[in-house]
């Protein structure tokens, strides 16, 4: 028992709680505010582009600031999220001009039409915010590595208002099969911190109500099975084409400036062509839609090729809402055409398509249960559940690590996407 107290000090871990709770409370702060003056910029941008049609014709001048920016910034190889994780990873460091630029940039995406989320934005956001407080308060790596992923906690709370996913997502993305632990009290402080903090600022979560809950059983079980393989093709397609289009862009159009007023045309003619702007932005309407039970067939194609059109040639902005948006759209259209609620099909394709993108299945069920809360639970999981095993080693992020196998108990340590 004394050797026992020797190797681990109770005292070492009261100092350890103290610390971090200090630490998580500052950075909670922080990335609250941020994150509130963020996502109440995002709004206004949003509200703005649907006031004013005409802005949609701005988004060759927006798409050009956004490359001038990052060239002025000596940032045009900025990873974006992929850099934060590395951060925490490896130990890269985080440019001090990224949070700054992520805001700005992404804001101008949305004012202009470009379809895009923010919670991928907020995660930079946090990221840049959590690696300057470590560096003010001169903590050493490992310790600095705990700051970033709080800060990530702290805005992604903040946006999206779902604290306990946001307190384990940064734990989970980096390394899927390891958790860092350590970082588990301080991720969840700072992130029940930075929702508080913008719900203070007036800043909402996204909350939604399923019309419809089928009671349980060996035919619906079967049915949300079905669904959530689907899902995880879906997101393979969805990954692949996000990935694809960006390799695209620079094969054929070397100059970034170029590259970036091609994609604005593209843009225009792809809204001028649907005929409504339900896919510019990060289309909350669809997803709203697509819980009630009804939404157009190609919906998820349409969001899916808009978001890959939008990211790939340099706008900015996060994949997360758009994933949300195509697995809700996608969940809607099998549900309809299985007569199985519709609109339980859109919340549990959101969840499993959310958890196929980015590989944190924790998370994905926590999210779930903090959007739509705990009735559906049994669908929720074996959907995120089955999405997870047969997505197969596909990311948004290229920098994720795969440390462990997913369908076998044995070390892997291979990156997404190879």
């Amino acid at each position: 028992m004394e050797q026992l107290k020797a190797k681990v000090p109770f005292g070492a871990q009261v100092d350890y709680f103290v610390k971090w709770t200090l630490i998580s409370t500052v950075v909670g702060i922080l990335g609250g505010l941020t994150g509130g003056i963020f996502g109440r910029a995002i709004r206004l941008a949003a509200a703005c582009f649907q006031t004013y049609p005409w802005l949609l014709y701005l988004l060759p001048v927006s798409g050009v600031l956004i490359i001038g920016l990052y060239h002025a910034a000596g940032q045009e190889r900025n990873k974006g999220t992929n850099m934060v994780l590395e951060a925490i990873s490896s130990g890269e460091p985080i440019s001090l001009s990224t949070g700054p630029l992520i805001f700005v940039s992404t804001v101008l995406t949305h004012l202009t039409g470009g379809s895009a989320g923010r919670e991928g934005a907020a995660l930079q956001l946090g990221g840049s915010l959590g690696s300057l407080a470590g560096k003010v308060m001169r903590l050493d790596e490992k310790d600095e590595k705990v700051a970033v992923m709080c800060g990530m906690s702290a805005c992604f709370g903040a946006l999206f208002g779902t604290p306990l996913a946001a307190g384990i997502f940064s734990m989970e993305v980096v390394s899927i099969g390891v958790m860092y632990y350590a970082a588990m009290v301080p991720c969840l402080f700072a992130s029940f911190i930075g929702a508080g903090v913008a719900g203070a600022m007036g800043l909402s979560g996204e909350h939604f109500t399923i019309v419809e809950i089928p009671e349980f059983g060996i035919v619906p079980a079967v049915i949300i099975v079905c669904v959530g393989g689907l899902c995880a093709i879906i997101s393979i397609l969805f990954c692949l084409v996000l990935h694809q289009s960006e390799h695209w862009y620079r094969r054929f159009f070397k100059n970034p400036y170029i590259r970036i007023l091609g994609a604005s045309v593209l843009l225009m003619l792809l809204t001028f062509l649907v005929g409504n702007r339900d896919y510019n932005g990060s289309s909350m309407g669809l997803i709203e839609e697509a819980v009630e039970g009804h939404v157009r067939y190609e919906a998820f194609l349409l969001k899916m090729l808009f978001t890959a059109v939008t990211l790939g040639a340099g706008y900015k902005g996060g994949e997360i809402v758009p994933t949300l948006c195509v697995g809700a759209t996608f969940g809607c259209v099998v549900g309809t055409l299985l007569k199985f609620s519709p609109s339980l099909c859109a919340a549990c394709s959101m969840a499993a398509l959310f958890v196929g993108v980015t590989n944190c299945p924790i998370s994905s069920i926590l999210i779930a249960f903090e959007m739509f809360g705990f009735e559906a639970m049994p669908y929720f999981v074996l959907a995120i559940g089955v999405s997870f095993t047969l997505s197969g080693y596909y990311g948004l992020y290229g920098s994720q690590k795969f440390v462990y196998s997913k369908i076998r108990t044995e070390l892997i340590n291979r990156k997404a996407n190879e």
